[in-house]
């Protein structure tokens, strides 16, 4: 538990790489795009917000995984109470080829289409079930606070063969620990984990304030943004790049992360 809790404190600092931010609408997308300076063949994540909330709120966790060297697309459509989680999926999938498709950042940025993941709150992370049960080219989804989703979440779960990892909310009055990620997990057709956060609040892992606070409990949780900043950072870099040197944290408790499902399977 002891490297586990450093592994954690490690990944929750920005990494190596400086950092472009780049605007989807360039591409006909509305959303937000960051990426390292440079590199080849590099991970890609599309990241789905959640309900009500828009991608600015996340823009921290998006450039930290950055600074780790992956690139990181949200889409920052259906942000109104009306979204569409099947019309969603479908900008998540469209995000993750634009970053296949082109040259980023200054020209000097690609992405492998062999390395994509899919990671997304509540709205977004139902989104990002039913985008991953779509697109075999997926090779990892994160959620946070995950939401059922229409279509269904759980039920594209049981095609969802590759890594899952699921965290909660202690204290989500939205979409509580006990609830739909658990259903979403048990579906799981790959490799899972289901991790609670204790103290975490449903806006815990968003940034900054918003009107959405007035309709919904909570607010932005400097430690919950940590945590999950580490763990979305150890479990893209083992599973679209290889990195064993992650297993530790990905496999163990920590303090503000325990493990409620078996841990992940390692390839």
């Amino acid at each position: 538990m002891a490297r586990a809790k450093q592994l954690a404190y490690e990944l929750a600092l920005p990494g190596p790489h400086s950092v472009l931010r780049g605007d989807l609408g360039l591409v006909g997308q509305p959303g937000v795009l960051f990426t390292p300076r440079s590199g080849r063949g590099l991970p890609a994540v599309a990241f789905g917000h959640g309900w009500l909330q828009p991608a600015l709120r996340y823009h921290g966790l998006l450039r930290h995984l950055a600074t780790h060297g992956i690139v990181v697309v949200a889409p920052n459509t259906h942000v109104g109470p009306l979204g569409s989680h099947r019309l969603f999926a479908a900008d998540l999938r469209t995000a993750l080829q634009t970053c296949v498709s082109v040259r980023l950042g200054d020209g000097q940025v690609t992405v492998s289409p062999d390395r994509l993941g899919l990671a997304g709150h509540c709205f977004g992370g139902g989104s990002a079930v039913l985008a991953a049960a779509e697109d075999v080219r997926v090779g990892a989804v994160a959620t946070l606070a995950a939401a059922e989703a229409r279509p269904s979440a759980v039920e594209a779960a049981r095609s969802c063969r590759m890594p899952g990892l699921h965290l909660t909310a202690g204290n989500d009055l939205v979409a509580p620990a006990v609830g739909n990620a658990d259903l979403i997990a048990k579906a799981w057709a790959g490799p899972v984990q289901v991790r609670e956060l204790p103290k975490a609040g449903h806006l815990g892992f968003t940034e900054g304030r918003h009107w959405s606070q007035l309709l919904l409990s909570g607010k932005g949780e400097r430690k919950t943004q940590r945590t999950s900043r580490a763990l979305l950072t150890a479990f893209f870099l083992k599973h679209l790049t290889g990195t064993d040197a992650y297993d530790e944290l990905l496999d163990n408790d920590f303090k503000g992360a325990v493990i409620q499902e078996s841990p992940l399977l390692h390839p």
